[in-house]
């Protein structure tokens, strides 16, 4: 773990930790495995992690730390989820706060950390697969329900892609070797047909009439989670914010299947 490109996902952490980055963490660290960040009181740990378990696409959880630690020992022995994310999305009982860049004033000895499986991980790997990352990609709610776990329940949130058809077979092989980072497409085609909200997207901007050349993807997508927990109104819910994903100090390669 000391080779120059390791270095280069704890230099991106530092930047950000000193406050001299704090724009998205697409294109950041190439090759290293980024995660989403949910933090919540131990009182609704299990629970969440047995939601993760029973909707493991949307969710694959890489790490869940103990409560009162900010230190993910097991991805970046030498972070803290305090500071390293470029931006925090804060939630009180349900209720939207201020983004934050740094959350230590928020910390309690009760908190619980889940790092879950990021889609960004992949664009490496689809670049050099001659897959384009940088357009053509939105954030849409389906009408699917996921399996609900206590306090926890909500719809699938999907990643869309529009890629031609040689560029689709290809992101599914390469999305497929991902399984900790929410692996092949779930669907392809028509939006309609898991009830995919083109019309009023989460993230991506607007969404224009698709070229003929190419057809739509849909990956399961770590907003899922995520709004599950908004939507069970916990009295404290910490999350990084859309695309401000936390880097990790693990090789993408490693968690890539043959």
């Amino acid at each position: 773990m000391k080779t120059d490109a390791l270095l280069e996902s704890q230099r991106v952490r530092a930047d950000i930790r000193a406050g001299r980055y704090t724009g998205s963490s697409r294109g950041m660290a190439h090759g290293f495995v980024q995660c989403n960040l949910a933090i919540m009181p131990k009182a609704y740990a299990f629970d969440f992690m047995l939601y993760c378990q029973r909707n493991q696409r949307a969710c694959p959880v890489l790490e869940v730390l103990e409560a009162g630690d900010p230190v993910p020992r097991r991805l970046a022995p030498t972070a803290d989820l305090r500071t390293d994310c470029a931006r925090y999305t804060i939630f009180v009982d349900g209720e939207r706060q201020g983004d934050r860049t740094d959350i230590s004033d928020l910390w309690r000895d009760d908190l619980v950390s889940f790092l879950i499986g990021s889609g960004i991980t992949f664009d490496d790997a689809f670049e050099r697969a001659g897959v384009p990352t940088d357009r053509d990609r939105w954030v849409l709610r389906t009408n699917q329900p996921t399996e609900p776990a206590g306090p926890f329940k909500g719809d699938l949130f999907v990643t869309m892609r529009w890629l031609t058809p040689q560029q689709a077979i290809v992101a599914t092989q390469v999305s497929a070797r991902f399984p900790f980072n929410h692996g092949a497409p779930i669907h392809i085609g028509d939006p309609a047909g898991i009830g995919a909200d083109i019309d009023n997207p989460i993230f991506g901007g607007p969404v224009g009439p698709m070229p003929k050349d190419k057809t739509a993807l849909f990956w399961a997508c770590g907003v899922t989670p995520q709004s599950a927990a908004e939507a069970a109104k916990l009295p404290l819910f910490i999350v990084h914010a859309a695309a401000h994903s936390f880097i990790t100090d693990l090789r993408a390669e490693s968690l890539m299947t043959p």
